[in-house]
């Protein structure tokens, strides 16, 4: 598949865009909502030691949240929502 085929097939406009990625990172939060506790957990009642203290926690947690929310899963999406498109009898929109 050339480049500007696989363009066409995952552009979308801007405001569906923003859905999207409003939806990723949703679903990045449900998906990682244990280690975003431990996290919560680890930072009460700290202020500036949570950077040394609770560095493990924040790392576990962003490596949960870099799996939902990257460009391929976004890409992804955009994907799946020109499909959804297409079979309600919509238009992919164009380039």
């Amino acid at each position: 598949m050339g480049y500007l085929q696989e363009a066409r097939e995952n552009h979308v406009k801007k405001k569906v865009e923003e859905a999207l990625i409003s939806k990723m990172k949703q679903r990045a939060l449900k998906e990682c909502d244990n280690l975003a506790s431990k996290y919560a957990q680890c930072a009460a009642g700290r202020t500036l030691s949570v950077v040394w203290q609770c560095r493990k926690q924040a790392k576990e947690l962003n490596a949960c949240l870099h799996q939902y929310t990257n460009d391929a899963m976004l890409e992804e999406m955009k994907k799946e929502y020109n499909r959804q498109q297409q079979q309600e009898g919509k238009e992919p929109l164009p380039l």
